[in-house]
């Protein structure tokens, strides 16, 4: 392993930072196209995830550190969501059949996208990128809490 210099290191936080406020411009642009809106797409697939529903308390605070969200914001999405019939549960959310056709619907939509841009690169190269990153997520949030 070569040994990266501080302007690399720059380089990369830029580089992602720019990356991430791109592709969220153009999730959202594609996702109104639906009549969705970003939060909608990331509770549905928070839920789905989970493969068994989630505790409203662990979906609620993942959907809080988004920039744009906060606890009032959360919980009248999840408010509309139940109201829409796409989300039940008090204590631990589930989607409803509609919410689960819904989120396939959206799945299959943004996957095409997701495919046509990622698709012009070894598919080793993303592998090791999403690892890169899930282990810098990682290490960061334990350095975080370590600091807390």
């Amino acid at each position: 392993m070569t040994t990266a210099t501080p302007a690399i290191y720059g380089q990369f936080g830029q580089t992602l930072a720019f990356a991430e406020r791109t592709l969220t411009a153009i999730l959202s642009e594609h996702l109104a196209q639906r009549g969705t809106t970003p939060q909608t797409w990331y509770a549905l697939k928070l839920i789905a995830a989970s493969g068994q529903g989630v505790s409203r308390q662990a979906l609620s605070s993942d959907l809080e550190r988004s920039r744009n969200q906060d606890a009032g914001s959360v919980r009248a999405l999840l408010a509309r969501l139940e109201a829409e019939g796409l989300i039940t549960g008090d204590g631990h959310v589930n989607l409803t059949p509609q919410g689960e056709e819904r989120y396939r619907d959206l799945l299959e939509y943004v996957s095409a996208p997701t495919i046509r841009l990622l698709g012009q690169f070894d598919l080793s190269d993303v592998e090791t990128t999403i690892r890169t990153m899930a282990a810098i997520t990682k290490r960061a949030a334990e350095e975080a809490a370590t600091a807390a």
